[in-house]
């Protein structure tokens, strides 16, 4: 899908504000109406450029003292498959399917105790992948894609 200005203005201010942001204060943000931007959401969301809407959750004051990072091998042809059985083990919040190389599946997991984790080490093993590395997680930091129109949306003061 090709973004207009409009599309990349609702999405630059989603990323910052998804949560406690009214279309009314979007649509005064890209000078567009509130209607425009219920329509436009819904038709990101139809084709599938919104996926969903997730709180980012601090696993250490959760109670999930382990966020460990698995890099796996997974056969090429195999690869889609074994990603997506991969999201079916309990403690994994994160599959990532790299293009080429022979460590091409990342897979973020979290758990109470290593036994946790060497479960779910266990599970990623019995469906097919080959555990290459693991890594325990210090701390993790997200942040908006900053090209999606930033120039388009003027900021409350």
């Amino acid at each position: 899908m090709e973004l207009d200005d409009v599309s990349k203005g609702v999405l630059y201010v989603l990323q910052h504000n998804s949560r406690q942001i009214t279309t009314r204060e979007m649509a005064d943000q890209i000078g567009v109406s509130a209607s425009t931007v219920r329509n436009r959401i819904e038709r990101l969301e139809d084709e599938g450029v919104i996926r969903g809407y997730y709180p980012e959750i601090d696993y250490d004051n959760a109670g999930l003292q382990l966020h460990v990072l698995f890099v796996c091998g997974a056969p090429g042809v195999e690869r889609n498959a074994l990603a997506e059985t991969a999201r079916n083990v309990s403690g994994v919040v994160s599959v990532q399917e790299v293009l080429d190389g022979a460590e091409n599946v990342r897979i973020e997991a979290v758990g109470t105790d290593t036994d946790d984790i060497a479960r779910v080490g266990d599970e990623l093993s019995a469906i097919g992948l080959s555990i290459a590395n693991s890594k325990v997680f210090k701390s993790s930091h997200r942040q908006p894609f900053d090209h999606f129109g930033e120039q388009l949306v003027d900021e409350p003061e």
